[in-house]
């Protein structure tokens, strides 16, 4: 069976599910106020990056379920 890269992710071994955990753990450090306001904001804009590469993924997911779908109607 051949292992085809995942369109989405431009960096070897990058993860959904880590990715997600990388973004709770960025909330919980802001929610827990320890951080100085500059460090919160890059926190901030990291989460937001990573939501995106989230977002994209399942965008991307979301066609290819599609397509799938598509092919079992047709046949």
């Amino acid at each position: 069976m051949v292992k085809r890269k995942s369109a989405s992710s431009s960096e070897e071994g990058w993860n959904y599910e880590a990715k997600v955990v990388e973004i709770e753990g960025i909330i919980a450090g802001i929610e827990a106020g320890e951080l100085e306001l500059e460090e919160v904001f890059d926190q901030f804009a990291k989460a937001v990056e990573y939501l995106r590469q989230c977002e994209s993924f399942l965008q991307q997911r979301q066609q290819q379920v599609d397509l799938l779908i598509e092919t079992l109607s047709d046949e």
